[in-house]
């Protein structure tokens, strides 16, 4: 898929809205049913060694306990990076955290693959 800057743009305001919103269905309706998502948390969180998680059913169950945990999430979207066939969000989180979420789209314009990565 090509993405251009108004499909990144789109995607990154609806992506922000939805986790700000904190609904996990709007949240959830970007990804493929299958996705594979990574973060540095998912090892410190859930045990899991190689960071990775995939499909929305396991992913979906640790993003709703992050949610529980933290009421006052809230992102602020800082910059959008356009690649080949993804883009990377550059963005402030909790405590104004730095972080950027790299995606990669499936020819449907849906995530099939998404890493965190956050400032130490």
């Amino acid at each position: 898929m090509v993405i251009d800057r108004a499909f990144a743009e789109r995607f990154a305001a609806e992506w922000i809205a939805a986790w700000n919103s904190h609904d996990l269905d709007r949240i959830l309706s970007h990804y493929a049913d299958d996705f594979e998502f990574a973060s540095p948390f998912i090892i410190e969180r859930v045990g899991e060694p190689s960071g990775r998680l995939t499909g929305k059913a396991a992913i979906g169950e640790y993003w709703a306990k992050g949610l529980a945990r933290r009421p006052d999430l809230r992102f602020e979207l800082k910059t959008v990076l356009v690649g080949v066939g993804s883009v990377t969000l550059y963005y402030f989180g909790l405590d104004g955290r730095a972080a950027a979420e790299y995606f990669e789209f499936d020819e449907n314009g849906i995530v099939r693959r998404s890493a965190a990565h956050y400032a130490a």
